[in-house]
């Protein structure tokens, strides 16, 4: 199993976690803020099986749209493994 945490602009957070949802993929949504203007942001984190990771990369690639900046970034993806998972 892999965890994908996608840092992505608050006015791409409703079209990414949409499209996500509508492929069976669960997702949760952490408020953030971050870079050098201090930009809202959205971190979405993601568990996927091994198989579905590039599905789901597909879909925030997708629905991610550029700020027309020079620079700025659409999303800064992670893909990390996970050990374990569990819900309690």
């Amino acid at each position: 199993m892999k965890m994908i945490i996608a840092i992505i602009g608050d006015h791409d957070n409703e079209s990414v976690s949409q499209g996500l949802i509508q492929a069976d993929f669960r997702v949760t949504r952490i408020a953030s803020t971050g870079a050098f203007l201090r930009r809202g942001s959205s971190t979405l984190m993601i568990g996927v099986e091994d198989d579905k990771v590039d599905e789901a990369i597909q879909i925030i690639r997708e629905r991610t749209t550029s700020t027309g900046e020079a620079g700025v970034k659409r999303a800064t993806l992670f893909v990390l493994n996970i050990e374990h998972y569990s819900q309690i």
